[in-house]
């Protein structure tokens, strides 16, 4: 299957398309990861993004369709991939269309994780992070540390990211609205969203999604 994944920051996107990607055995091809490997490996295409990164810019559109066209026409992905924070929007959206009809393939589903705006805001701006070990991370209302402030596993300082307040979510899903969320339209005009509630334990939403794409689940 071809599938891409849309929903807001805080939908769980990345923990989602883990599972799904593992359940239909297809590759997971997510932007981060792909410009992280592009820097990492001083490939041409890591070297201009780094470039205007550095230069704190937006890496321009044509960058990233370069790397995503890179990464899937790796042999692994030749029976199918899962695309996560790519298409952003809609002209990325027209690219990766072109590419695939250039290979006589098409999408078979874009999956629309929907969140209410409130539980977005509360997912991340809840988020406390261990100074000693990033890995360790907890949730001022679903995992709340034994003590306020204080990781449970190495007793260090816990801490809210800049980019984890209020304030930051609420500029980021004014982004997300503007940007990204004309692409499910554009996919609906194609017949090819299916929108699930990502609410709920993760197990349960990867059931509804896997029930979702096989056509047998809710979903539009």
């Amino acid at each position: 299957m071809r599938i891409v994944l849309v929903g807001p920051p805080g939908a769980g996107k990345g923990t989602q398309a883990a599972f799904l990607a593992k359940n239909l055995s297809i590759p997971h091809i997510s932007t981060g990861d792909l410009f992280r490997a592009n820097i990492s490996k001083q490939t041409e295409l890591g070297k201009l993004a780094k470039s205007y990164m550095d230069a704190g810019n937006l890496v321009p559109d044509e960058v990233t369709i370069a790397m995503a066209k890179d990464r899937m026409e790796q042999s692994d992905a030749v029976n199918g991939f899962l695309l996560d924070g790519f298409p952003r929007n809609v002209s990325q959206a027209e690219a990766l269309d072109e590419m695939l009809k250039a290979e006589s393939m098409k999408l078979d589903a874009v999956l629309d994780l929907e969140v209410p705006e409130d539980e977005v805001v509360k997912r991340i701006a809840g988020r406390r992070i261990c100074r000693n070990d990033s890995a360790h991370v907890f949730h001022v209302t679903y995992q709340a540390p034994k003590a306020e402030g204080v990781c449970d596993t190495c007793g260090g300082e816990l801490y809210q990211r800049d980019d984890d307040s209020e304030e930051t979510v609420r500029k980021r899903l004014e982004v997300y609205h503007t940007q990204t969320e004309p692409i499910i339209d554009y996919y609906k005009a194609q017949g090819l969203v299916v929108t699930i509630s990502a609410l709920g334990k993760v197990e349960d939403v990867t059931g509804k999604a896997m029930a979702a794409l096989k056509g047998d689940g809710e979903g539009e």
